[in-house]
């Protein structure tokens, strides 16, 4: 039998506390207290009829040397309003297999069931793990991680990736440049070169956690890699991010889909149809960046003229962002507002001398070369 405990009490407030409180067999249950659980709704528009999906394609467990297990990845994917994820352990290093028996499939296994009933995508996939250079590598879409070799020595480099690429596999080169020290760890590599040219490379991580590599988004635009982000996520993604800024999101990629399926997410990687996303930042090749900008910010018609004292007009318009995503714009050409931000699902109002036709803005935080910004033109 469940009971409401009512107390008469001076203070409004106390009152109304203890009224909150639910007993059931002697036991005062403080659920006010408990974290909500609810799905976040991360607003990105369509692109060119595309749907725009939110994808992390390289999480840790404690099945290599995450620190957490598949369903707390499984948990934080579903909160956080992502489309589809990939668990990547490291086929070759597992520092708990004292206390966590090693099966390089088992942690994707573990969160199957749970992801169909998230209605997240899950993605097969591990992570090659190689010396440097030339590093480690993603494959994912795989068919079975255990069949990779797990010897780390370079002369294993090439057999490890191609295993990969014999089960039809999507691979990106992680984090290239992460150990700078390294004497090659940032270079385009004739090992690299010969992944490419057989078609066994097909995407680079150009954003990885907090870090943006900046050389590769250029390889990328380059050579026609498709541009991927990624958390490489081993700790909880709430140790990690500051989630109580409004613009701070996991590191991802934005992948734009014809549907929300497995075969649209793996056509669209194949197409390159890519942004990387790391909260206020974003980087791609420069029809994708742009075809995004364009989406989410609106300039409206001026709904106000204004008459200087030197006889110039200035008019005045409504800027939008209809998205989750943050922008800063510096004034390129024309004369009007030099600098904007536009938060996140926020308006501005800025100002342009009348009789332009139009006005160009850098946008400061998009970057489609490792030096140039994504630069857009609103018609007056």
């Amino acid at each position: 039998m469940k009971t409401k405990l009512l107390i008469l009490s001076s203070f409004v407030g106390f009152a109304f506390l203890a009224q909150a409180q639910e007993i059931s067999n002697g036991v005062m249950r403080f659920n006010e207290l408990r974290k909500p659980i609810y799905r976040e709704i991360i607003n990105i528009p369509e692109v060119n009829g595309y749907q725009v999906l939110k994808c992390d394609f390289h999480t840790h467990t404690v099945f290599s040397d995450g620190q957490v297990w598949p369903t707390i990845r499984a948990q934080e994917v579903w909160e956080e309003g992502l489309d589809a994820t990939a668990i990547t352990d490291h086929i070759e290093y597992h520092p708990h297999k004292k206390f966590v028996e090693v099966n390089h499939n088992r942690s994707h296994e573990l969160i199957e069931e749970l992801s169909k009933k998230n209605n997240v995508i899950l993605i097969k996939g591990s992570e090659i793990t190689r010396q440097t250079p030339p590093g480690h590598f993603n494959a994912i879409f795989i068919k079975d991680a255990s069949s990779f070799i797990e010897d780390n020595a370079n002369e294993k480099d090439w057999e490890a990736v191609m295993k990969a690429f014999e089960q039809d596999a999507f691979i990106f080169w992680n984090h290239p440049g992460w150990r700078p020290n390294i004497e090659g760890s940032y270079e385009w590599l004739p090992f690299i070169e010969e992944l490419y040219k057989k078609n066994a490379l097909h995407g680079i991580e150009v954003i990885n956690g907090f870090g943006f590599h900046m050389k590769a988004l250029d390889w990328c635009v380059d050579k026609g890699l498709t541009v991927m982000g990624s958390t490489d996520i081993h700790n909880l993604i709430a140790h990690d991010y500051d989630r109580s800024k409004e613009y701070v999101h996991r590191t991802m990629t934005l992948v734009m889909a014809k549907e929300r399926t497995p075969e649209s997410i793996r056509e669209a990687l194949k197409a390159g149809r890519t942004v990387a996303w790391a909260s206020k930042y974003l980087a791609g090749k420069e029809e994708n960046v742009k075809n995004l900008v364009n989406a989410c910010i609106k300039l409206l018609p001026s709904h106000f003229t204004q008459e200087n004292q030197n006889g110039t007009k200035t008019n005045f318009y409504e800027i939008q962002n209809n998205s989750d995503l943050y922008f800063e714009l510096e004034l390129t050409s024309g004369k009007g507002t030099q600098k904007i931000t536009l938060y996140p699902m926020s308006s501005q109002l800025i100002s342009a001398e009348a009789g332009q036709q139009s006005i160009s803005y850098d946008v400061t935080n998009a970057y489609v070369r490792s030096n140039k910004f994504l630069n857009i033109s609103f018609s007056l």
